[in-house]
């Protein structure tokens, strides 16, 4: 099982649908898929449910009905984590949520204090810091999945740092423009920051009762999203911020020595750490929101009529070879072995 978090501290890029739209495709695929929504917006659970359902799961008192519940006991100083509740979609059998809380921004202030006092060998504090990781790892473990998914909210503060250690890898989505570029010059050094942090803490809590999470943290990659496209190519506002992704992505994030490269990165196309480049399917979104199902799965009933069902076909096709690229890149490729009928 691949843990990959979707991270970008610069918001509005569609990060959310990205990773929404990526597990039911690599549901289609075959592959069993559990997202969890770290993000405090939980927007993420709001496409995956809707929010009548939403507003029925935050009624509920059942322990571990969402994220922050399951963190109850140790907000509360009286245990550990609680067995998060999987939430089936009513979509595709491979795919299952992990249902996020606005409330969760409560945990943020034990876990800045956490990440100091672990330092010193506190058992609680390392609970706290680990809590993400394992309640992901046990609802994945227990859903059988080949992927976690995790979304974090765009910021770089305690509670991402929190999440990103239970991440194998980090999937960047990136719109086209100057503060995606500027937020790449920040991610890159603070993702070195929280790995080499977290390893200093491996070596000082070898001795627990659980497993602790490797927090590995590696840059799988970016994903172009929502830039604006005419006769297949990006409009000329987008395309100067889109030439000059590759190098920033590499000289900031995986720590290239651009100018060494052996091939130029003239653009995203030439750069093999370019997962895909996604259109807007602007014209699709509204309708997949009240069908409340991915874009590449609409069908005419759903309102998709005439030059919309080509769109969606385009959808499906950029969809399923991102899913493919990040599997591969993961080390879980798609093949007769993890396809499931």
């Amino acid at each position: 099982m691949k843990t990959i978090a979707f991270f970008n501290n610069k918001g509005g890029v569609g990060k959310t649908s990205l990773v929404y739209h990526l597990a039911f495709m690599l549901g289609e695929l075959g592959a069993r898929v559990l997202c969890a929504d770290l993000d405090p917006q939980a927007n993420l659970s709001t496409m995956f449910v809707g929010e009548e359902r939403l507003e029925a799961i935050f009624d509920d008192d059942a322990p571990g009905r969402t994220i922050r519940s399951c963190l109850d006991p140790i907000l509360e100083g009286i245990g550990d984590i609680l067995e998060a509740r999987v939430e089936k979609s009513a979509i595709s059998p491979n795919v299952a949520l992990i249902v996020g809380d606005i409330a969760l921004n409560d945990f943020e202030d034990r876990l800045s204090d956490s990440w100091t006092r672990t330092l010193a060998g506190d058992p609680a504090a390392l609970r706290a810091l680990t809590a993400f990781s394992r309640i992901v790892a046990e609802a994945a473990n227990r859903w059988e999945a080949d992927f976690a998914f995790i979304d974090v909210g765009p910021n770089l503060g305690a509670l991402n740092r929190a999440a990103l250690i239970a991440a194998d890898y980090v999937v960047i989505p990136l719109a086209p423009d100057l503060f995606s570029l500027r937020g790449l010059r920040n991610l890159g050094p603070r993702l070195n920051d929280w790995r080499a942090g977290w390893q200093r803490r491996l070596d000082e809590n070898v001795s627990v009762s659980y497993t602790l999470p490797y927090g590995r943290m590696l840059p799988l990659g970016y994903v172009v999203l929502q830039h604006a496209v005419r006769l297949d190519r990006p409009v000329r506002a987008h395309e100067r911020w889109m030439e000059r992704i590759p190098s920033t992505y590499h000289a900031s994030v995986v720590g290239d020595d651009v100018s060494l490269l052996q091939a130029p990165l003239s653009d995203e196309a030439s750069d093999p750490a370019c997962l895909a480049s996604i259109k807007n399917y602007r014209s699709l979104m509204p309708l997949a929101q009240d069908a409340r199902k991915p874009m590449f799965l609409l069908r005419p009933a759903d309102g998709a009529l005439g030059a919309q069902q080509h769109a969606v076909a385009s959808c499906y096709g950029d969809f399923e070879t991102l899913a493919f690229r990040i599997a591969d890149a993961a080390g879980h490729p798609l093949s007769s072995d993890v396809l499931r009928a």
